[in-house]
C-alpha cells in the first residue's frame, strides 16, 4: 500500500492507541486515552442525587464539561460538549438511576488531530471505570477526505488543515461481548451495522460519505478490539483496598 503520510502511515492506518484507567482518586471513574500525540483525560462524577432543571425526573441526566488545554471555551468546544452529551446519552442506561446527574469532565492534554473522537473514546472508558450501566460500548473515528476523493483515517492536526472535508463517526461495539466481572452492566445488542453519531464538516458527496462510513466502520472494529482488551486487562480489582 502507498505510504505518503508524514508519519509513515498508510491512509487506512491508525496511530498507536493507549488507554489507562482509575487515574484520579477523587473521581468515581477516569480514563486517559491517546491516539498518537492526541491525549485526552476524562473523569466521571456521579451518579449524584437530583437532576438539572428541565430534565426528565424519571431518567438520569448526563452533563459534559469540556476543558481545553489552554484558554477559554469557545464555540467549537461548546459543539463538542453537545455532541459528547448526545452520544453518551445514547449508550447509557438512563432509567437505572433516575433523578440523578452524572458529570463527565473532559480535559484536553494535547491536540494533534482527531480530538473529538479521542475524547469520546476516553469518556466511554471512564464511564466503564465508574461502573455506569451502559447499553453497549462505543468507539469513535475521524475520516478525512482529500481533494482527490481519497479517504484518510485518524488524521493529525497538520493533515486536518489540508483536507477538503471530514466526518466524525461513532459506532457501537463491533463484536457482541459483556465485560466479565466488571463493575458496569454492558448489555449485548446486535448493532454491528449501526451508527451512533455522525458529524460532517466541509463538502462531500453522498458517495464520498458512504466511502468514509465504510472505511470508518472497518477501522472501528480495530478500536473496539483494543478497547475491550484494555478494559478487561484493567478491571479495577484493587478498588476494595480502600474499604
Amino acid at each position: 500500500m502507498e505510504v505518503d503520510r508524514v508519519d509513515g502511515r498508510t491512509r487506512n492506518q491508525l496511530r498507536p492507541l493507549a488507554c489507562s484507567r482509575n487515574l484520579l482518586n477523587r473521581a468515581h471513574g477516569s480514563a486517559r486515552w491517546s491516539q498518537g500525540d492526541t491525549i485526552v483525560l476524562a473523569a466521571v462524577y456521579g451518579p449524584k442525587a437530583g437532576t438539572r432543571k428541565n430534565e426528565n425526573p424519571e431518567k438520569a441526566s448526563i452533563e459534559v464539561i469540556w476543558k481545553p488545554k489552554t484558554g477559554q471555551i469557545g464555540k467549537p468546544e461548546k459543539e463538542y460538549e453537545m455532541i459528547l452529551k448526545r452520544t453518551l446519552q445514547s449508550i447509557c442506561l438512563l432509567t437505572v438511576y433516575p433523578n440523578t446527574t452524572t458529570s463527565i469532565i473532559v480535559q484536553v492534554v494535547n491536540d494533534d488531530g482527531s480530538l473529538l473522537p479521542c475524547a469520546i473514546n476516553a469518556a466511554c472508558a471512564a464511564l466503564v471505570d465508574a461502573g455506569i450501566p451502559l447499553k453497549h460500548l462505543s468507539v469513535a473515528i475521524c475520516c478525512c477526505l482529500e481533494e482527490n476523493g481519497t479517504v484518510v483515517l485518524d488524521p493529525t492536526k497538520l493533515e486536518e488543515q489540508k483536507m477538503q472535508a471530514f466526518a466524525y463517526l461513532v459506532f457501537p461495539n463491533s463484536v457482541l461481548s459483556v465485560l466479565p466481572q466488571g463493575p458496569s452492566s454492558v448489555e449485548s445488542e446486535p448493532l454491528e451495522h449501526g451508527i451512533i453519531t455522525s458529524v460532517t464538516h466541509g463538502v462531500m458527496s453522498v458517495d464520498d460519505y458512504l466511502h468514509c462510513l465504510e472505511r470508518g466502520r472497518s477501522a472501528s472494529a480495530k478500536i473496539s478490539d483494543f478497547l475491550r482488551r484494555s478494559l478487561q486487562s484493567q478491571l479495577p480489582s484493587d478498588r476494595s483496598k480502600a474499604a
